[in-house]
């Protein structure tokens, strides 16, 4: 019996021939990725376990990204950061990407890739739930807690069980008016919001391979929304485009095996998928734009390390461009480079940034921000009443801020169209 990509991987990692679902393996990690909610507690618990005068077990590998509770005024977020900064400092850290400074990147998850950490073939963790998004390059991402996380930090190991692999083939050519956040949308509809608990989701299809990588991260992004341990895509040619133009090279392609063995397979035909949404309080509450249009808002949000990628702001912008918001629209791109591509990306000659000042959008500094609720002061958080569209990943009670606003997830297509009208539009009343 032949393996799955994710196995292969994970035998790699564990130094072993192969590897079969359920059994329990050491893991050798390739990077460690932490961030200011959970980096200090992690440093905290590695000091306490391997002592005062424990060592770091592979300074290249350990990666920090201030991202979530950064632009804001509240003490605790603030001494979140400066003790990462202090850490970063004490044990001379290469891979430190400090707020306030040129280094700052923005959301860990889409820092990631830029940045080049991003290798197939390789073993990330990462103290978020989001991980998972790295494995749209064809390598194993999950995130952990701060307890495995502190073991990392010092052994440079993990203990995992070898996950079972689900399959989702999307066929055909996706429509202009469908996004990979509909794809993943409807996946959660079929599957719940448990359907993939402790399993790797692969996906493949020439709708996948059509999409560039930043789309493809949107779909791996939103596997732990399924449950799953991990989202994957073999690498092609977009991938190793991509890793090219940023220096990435020397990296090993695993594929999953024809005779690999997967616990369920889903086949979609896009042309038969329609603009999605996922309605309050679950990111399965799955529906179509049609069946929820006309639902008024107080808000909209573009933004997060699901829906604030260069390719959400094209889509957004695509709809704005010549349009004006009817109520108050907020576009937080993930990463200071994204934030930079908005001043030079055009449409009709016109940036992008251009076309949502132009719109009445309010443009924020990258970060997690209104994503995860954060401190009051927070852009783009959601208060008693509101009634908001999004593209972030979550919708849970509280998620965004006051535990009695709604959140509606939906494409940046969605979002922008409903900015227009101040209601639940479906983007083919524009396209």
């Amino acid at each position: 019996m032949g393996m799955t990509i994710t196995e292969k991987i994970l035998a790699k990692a564990a130094q072993r021939k192969n590897v079969v679902a359920g059994e329990t393996v050491w893991l050798n990690v390739d990077i460690l990725m932490t961030h200011d909610v959970c980096g200090p507690p992690t440093v905290a618990i590695w000091k306490k376990e391997f002592g005062e005068q424990a060592k770091v077990w592979d300074k290249q590998k350990l990666v920090i990204f201030p991202d979530h509770y950064i632009f804001t005024k509240n003490a605790h977020a603030n001494r979140n950061v400066s003790v990462l900064r202090q850490f970063a400092a004490d044990y001379n850290l290469p891979n430190y990407y400090d707020v306030g400074t040129e280094r700052y990147k923005g959301v860990c998850h889409l820092a990631l890739a830029e940045e080049g950490f991003n290798v197939p073939g390789t073993v990330l963790i990462g103290t978020d739930s989001h991980t998972c998004t790295s494995g749209a390059f064809g390598m194993f991402a999950t995130g952990v807690g701060n307890t495995d996380a502190a073991f990392i930090l010092g052994t440079g190991k993990i203990w995992e069980k070898i996950p079972e692999s689900m399959k989702f083939t999307f066929n055909g050519t996706l429509p202009e008016y469908l996004t990979a956040k509909d794809l993943i949308l409807h996946i959660l509809g079929d599957i719940t919001t448990d359907g993939a608990t402790y399993r790797a989701m692969e996906f493949d299809g020439e709708a996948i391979e059509a999409m560039n990588m930043f789309e493809r991260m949107t779909l791996t992004n939103m596997a732990i929304e399924a449950g799953g341990m991990n989202g994957i895509i073999a690498v092609d040619q977009v991938t190793r485009n991509y890793l090219n133009d940023i220096g990435v090279t020397g990296y090993e392609e695993l594929y999953s095996d024809k005779d690999a063995l997967y616990h369920s397979k889903f086949n979609y035909d896009v042309s038969k998928i329609e603009p999605t949404v996922a309605k309050p309080h679950s990111p399965d509450n799955r529906d179509t734009v049609k069946n929820v249009e006309g639902t008024a808002l107080t808000k909209c949000y573009i933004g997060s390390c699901t829906g604030g990628k260069i390719t959400d702001f094209q889509f957004a912008a695509k709809i704005l461009f010549g349009q004006k918001v009817k109520v108050p629209t907020f576009i937080v791109p993930a990463s200071t480079k994204v934030a930079k591509q908005l001043d030079v990306e055009t449409i009709n000659g016109i940036t992008l940034k251009e076309i949502f000042v132009n719109a009445g959008c309010v443009i924020a500094e990258s970060s997690c921000a209104a994503c995860l609720g954060g401190p009051s002061d927070t852009i783009g958080r959601s208060v008693e009443g509101d009634v908001v569209i999004s593209t972030t990943n979550r919708n849970f009670p509280g998620r965004m801020g006051s535990k009695n606003s709604q959140v509606y997830l939906a494409s940046p297509l969605t979002v922008a169209s409903s900015a227009v009208t101040g209601k639940i539009t479906d983007p083919r009343k524009f396209l």
